[in-house]
């Protein structure tokens, strides 16, 4: 018989680039965001295609259709298959933004990050967020918390990734430690970090964009994204 073993587990928030990637290139160049919710095997034997479901979003139907367009004229893609807005079972858009187009999409698999993320045992844990040439993941992680910088380094030297963790978290033990961390952030870094977790923008969905924060305390988007990286180094690796 089995044996259940209860362990604590590591929750992290991956922000990622990956090459050869159809949504980071789109939402590089334009507006908007794309969420990646699952992936399907390509129903034609012998066929080296997937189908995925995804989520086109934007402030306006005008972004979300170039959006759209720039993701069907791309080389990466193949078929898309525009469906309904998306919306979760209370009737409630569960996209970040105003405007939302489902879509299926036909595409390499051979592009995907997500098997060398398992592989290395980061089980995907939420819908993946694209935005500004990034992807945001939230996957945990099983192993013992002192391998997750090897396992995430293996997939970079696998797939010619940049990976930075956003965030992380274990079920015990979180809060002391946070609390001596946060003491080493500069007054600027802490209140841009303090600023951001409370207006959501370590949700997911994400309920506040960079440039919001950034209005919020009147410094250029760049400056904020400074504060929040140098803030979530030192919170993540006090050395």
């Amino acid at each position: 018989m089995s044996e259940r073993m209860a362990g604590k587990g590591t929750r992290l928030t991956l922000d990622l680039w990956h090459p050869n990637c159809w949504a980071i290139e789109a939402t590089s160049e334009y507006d908007g965001g794309i969420l990646a919710h699952a992936i399907y095997d390509a129903p034609t034997a012998g066929v080296e295609r997937s189908n995925g479901l995804f989520t086109a979003y934007g402030e306006s139907v005008d972004e979300v259709e170039l959006l759209l367009d720039v993701i069907a004229d791309s080389e990466l893609t193949g078929d898309v298959l525009e469906l309904q807005e998306r919306f979760d079972s209370r009737g409630k858009n569960v996209a970040p933004g105003p405007v939302a187009r489902e879509f299926f999409l036909e595409y390499d698999p051979s592009d995907m990050i997500c098997p060398q993320l398992l592989k290395q045992g980061f089980v995907h844990g939420a819908p993946t967020q694209i935005e500004n040439g990034r992807e945001r993941w939230e996957v945990w992680f099983a192993g013992a918390r002192d391998e997750i910088q090897d396992r995430i380094q293996a997939v970079m030297d696998d797939t010619g990734a940049e990976i930075r963790v956003a965030s992380i978290s274990s079920a015990e033990g979180a809060e002391p430690e946070r609390g001596r961390r946060l003491d080493t952030l500069t007054r600027s870094q802490r209140q841009a970090f303090e600023l951001a977790r409370e207006e959501g923008y370590y949700r997911w969905p994400r309920e506040v964009s960079t440039r919001e924060l950034a209005a919020e305390l009147d410094i250029s988007k760049t400056t904020l994204l400074e504060h929040l990286r140098k803030a979530e180094s030192k919170l993540l690796d006090p050395q």
